[in-house]
């Protein structure tokens, strides 16, 4: 590794450090690991075992179950968005600011729908309430 990379890695690790910091999460090895696989590589959609596939090619793998967990944590502290999609599996996304999905069945895809397709939502909540959140998944399979 060159100087430049390495002066690179290390920028990556000091602003993963402050962005955990920043959410009230104390930077362990293995949280700074997992968040420098989530976030290397800009916004994305993944479920625990595609990180955890990811994960296997570091020096010291953590485990499934500490995916799990980190990725928990993470979502709890508004790191990551969780997205339940109909079935059995929870994806997560790195963008976690207002914006709505495409899940292609078939292929187990998810990914965002341009803003462009997005019409104008006009919802009231109801008197007492509050909205928190809009979460939109259109379903789609091949024809």
């Amino acid at each position: 590794m060159d100087a430049n990379q390495m002066n690179s890695t290390n920028d990556t690790v000091c602003k993963l450090r402050e962005k955990l910091a920043a959410a009230g999460l104390r930077p362990t090895r293995q949280r700074l690991e997992i968040g420098n696989l989530l976030f290397e590589s800009g916004d994305r959609h993944f479920t625990a075992e595609m990180l955890h596939a990811e994960a296997n090619r570091l020096r010291y793998p953590p485990s499934l179950a500490t995916v799990y967990n980190t990725l928990h944590l993470f979502a709890a502290h508004g790191l990551l968005r969780e997205i339940a999609v109909y079935g059995a599996k929870t994806w997560y996304d790195t963008k976690t600011g207002p914006h709505f999905h495409f899940y292609r069945e078939d292929r187990e895809e998810l990914f965002d729908i341009p803003d462009a397709l997005i019409p104008i939502l006009n919802i009231a909540a109801p008197e007492g309430t509050m909205i928190e959140a809009i979460d939109v998944v259109v379903r789609l399979r091949s024809i």
